[in-house]
């Protein structure tokens, strides 16, 4: 066996179920070598306002996003839209299995997650929000959730802009 193989058969036994997430570190290594598959939910109500959710890690500047999630290994984008929404917001949704756009995003400046392949998926919510995580004032904290006219200046900076389009009503 060579020393690669040795090294992949011990990296390997970190991996308890790829289907569940990998270890951080294990993740990141592999975004630093590969594009992510993730999906968006685009979640607009009857007053054409779109759901979007706070988020501050190491990854981007503070901002909203429109939630999302990273395929795991032999997951379905039905599984990942249905997981993200009871993940990010505590309920489930309904939506349209044909993509509203694909985008390739690549982050240059970015080390670790800097190189997606984005669908995003028109959803509609089949309950309400987890009020608990609802935005009511103040700064805002990372997963709480708002409903938003307009697409707001505090977006990510990353590969969330290219969806100015479809939160815009105009």
């Amino acid at each position: 066996m060579n020393e690669i193989n040795e090294i992949i058969l011990r990296l390997e036994s970190f991996i308890l179920n790829p289907r569940k997430g990998l270890p951080e570190d294990v993740f990141l290594f592999l975004t630093r070598n590969t594009p992510m598959i993730n999906t968006d939910l685009l979640i607009k109500n009857d007053r054409k306002q779109t759901l979007l959710t706070w988020r501050d890690d190491e990854y981007d500047d503070p901002g909203w996003h429109i939630p999302g999630g990273i395929i795991r290994y032999k997951e379905s984008f039905s599984e990942r839209i249905i997981e993200t929404a009871r993940k990010e917001l505590g309920t489930g949704v309904e939506f349209n299995p044909v993509p509203l756009a694909i985008n390739e995003c690549i982050l240059p400046q970015m080390t670790n997650r800097a190189h997606f392949v984005s669908f995003l998926f028109a959803c509609s919510l089949t309950g309400e929000p987890d009020r608990a995580l609802e935005y009511r004032g103040g700064d805002p904290h990372t997963g709480e959730w708002m409903w938003h006219d307009r697409c707001p200046d505090k977006i990510l900076s990353g590969h969330q802009r290219i969806y100015r389009k479809f939160i815009d009503p105009d």
